[in-house]
């Protein structure tokens, strides 16, 4: 057969991801605080798109864009919006328009304030706190943030000690590039040998300089390891006697709870023993972490769920958590006539149709998250009652036949979100959960987190003269009609951090 060039046709056909599906798709996944944060971005990107506040926001009244100068301009006859203003505002969006109209934004915007002018003294009375006058009356928008004090990294901190503890250019160089080289807790896990030679200094002016460095504040910063850690704040505290130092040598055996070899090995009786481990229990592993700690955020439920009058379950969709906009079809009908070519046109086209889309990709993400939640609090109704020793084994693949959805949809739906339960607030991912199956006999299978809690209760009540060990327990949830390995009991118990049997008699009979 010979080789030749020819043209065919072929029909055929194949997904393919459009950019509003995958904008759906993305919006699906994020989480209440990233979502706010792209709906903010799109809000400042699209001008047909306005942001609506409260509850009793309606889609069909939509704030006309420009307010007072759209009054204005319909009651002089509908006059047509000037060529200029539209190609400033394609160009730069709002802040052209913010720009053109000399008057205070708080006019235009009556959901924002205007610029505060500065108060009359007259005004203010002696002890009163700075209010906005700007309007004759006090503003409810006094922040008391602007008055608190920054917060003192650990960095900072140790800089400040530095310059007045180390006088030479050379040994602040190399104390600034170890300051740097510390993690949050206030650890040095940088090789010495390395620095001294990126700094081009000798090893022993480095260390030189960490002697100094480790005696700053907080006693315990610029260790290496735990141990000298310790040993550190033992120093600050002149407790660091030759006992002390054999038992920080020999930390690994406190871990263990081996106190017998550590009684022998520091040459110390059973009270001074009990005095020491006191000790080393009241220092800070951690120095460096009460400085710069990162703000921590509320965990803010996507869903509540509330007992309802019938004895079952109340879904509901927390609606602080979702954004509200809506499409300017007012605008858009405006700015469309005085387009002057088809760029202009094409654009605000493009605007309105990805304002819509994202209008309706919002209300489609609120709907599955709801549904999705519904299901699974239908399934997980045993927890929700009787606690987490009924929660059932789930998977996703469950939760998609129910609602005839896909499983990839609903694992993106359980990614990130949160639900506010009578029993705490757990991420929708906790409620799936592996199944381990019953003996003969035992009834349906079990969640894998209910044997987990089931292990704990029972390791939390043990006898300290009768440990249970890892036999033991599987004998004992065997007769509950829990059929699992012993292997299986050891890894739920090492990832709830757990000792063994050994450690935990070791551990008990020292607090007796």
């Amino acid at each position: 057969m010979a080789i030749s060039t020819k043209l065919e046709m072929r029909q055929s056909q194949s997904l393919i991801m459009t950019p509003q599906l995958m904008q759906a798709i993305k919006l699906l996944q994020m989480s209440n605080l990233d979502l706010v944060a792209y709906v903010e971005a799109e809000l400042e990107r699209n001008p047909l798109l306005e942001k609506t506040e409260g509850e009793d926001g309606d889609a069909g009244s939509a704030p006309d864009r420009g307010g007072e100068e759209a009054d204005a301009t319909a009651s002089a006859g509908d006059e047509p919006v000037s060529s200029d203003w539209l190609q400033s505002d394609l160009e730069t969006g709002s802040e052209a328009i913010a720009a053109r109209m000399d008057t205070d934004l708080g006019n235009v915007f009556p959901d924002e304030p205007g610029v505060p002018a500065s108060p009359d003294p007259a005004l203010l009375k002696a002890g009163d706190s700075y209010k906005n006058v700007s309007s004759g009356s006090a503003s409810d928008d006094y922040n008391l943030e602007a008055f608190v004090a920054e917060e003192m990294s650990l960095c900072a901190w140790l800089e400040e000690q530095m310059h007045l503890a180390l006088s030479d250019a050379v040994d602040k160089l190399i104390g600034s590039h170890l300051i740097n080289s510390l993690d949050e807790n206030g650890y040095l896990y940088v090789d010495l040998e390395e620095a001294a030679e990126q700094l081009g200094v000798d090893i022993g002016r480095v260390e030189q300089v960490l002697g100094v460095l480790q005696t700053f504040e907080p006693a315990g910063v610029f260790a290496r390891n735990l141990a000298e850690c310790l040993k550190l704040q033992l120093i600050d505290k002149n407790r660091f006697d030759p006992a002390m130092e054999a038992l920080i040598d020999n930390i690994e055996l406190l871990a263990r709870r081996d106190l017998a070899t550590l009684r022998k090995t520091c040459g110390v009786d059973d009270e001074d023993l009990m005095e020491m481990i006191a000790e080393i229990r009241a220092l800070d592993p951690k120095p460096g972490s009460v400085f710069g700690s990162s703000l921590v955020q509320p965990m803010v439920p996507d869903v509540f769920v509330r007992p309802a009058n019938d004895g079952g379950w109340a879904v509901e969709l927390n609606s602080d958590t979702l954004p509200r906009v809506l499409v300017n079809q007012t605008y858009f009908a405006r700015v469309i006539k005085t387009a002057r070519n088809d760029t202009e046109k094409e654009y605000l086209t493009e605007s309105l149709q990805t304002a819509n889309w994202l209008a309706k990709s919002l209300d489609q993400r609120a709907r599955t998250i709801l549904k999705v939640s519904t299901e699974i609090v239908r399934q997980q109704d045993g927890f929700l009652t009787h606690g987490i020793a009924h929660l059932r084994p789930l998977n996703l693949k469950t939760i998609a036949e129910a609602i005839s959805m896909h499983e990839s949809t609903v694992s993106r739906v359980t990614s990130n979100k949160y639900m506010a339960t009578p029993r705490g607030i757990y991420e929708l991912k906790y409620f799936f959960s592996s199944s381990i199956s019953a003996t003969a006999g035992g009834g349906d299978a079990h969640s894998a987190e209910s044997v987990r809690h089931r292990i704990r209760q029972m390791i939390e009540a043990e006898d300290p003269k009768a440990i249970l060990s890892d036999d033991t327990i599987v004998k004992i949830l065997k007769d509950d009609g829990i059929d699992i390995a012993r292997r299986t009991v050891a890894k739920y118990r090492e990832a709830m951090k757990i000792g063994s049997s050994v450690q935990r008699r070791r551990e008990k009979n020292s607090r007796i």
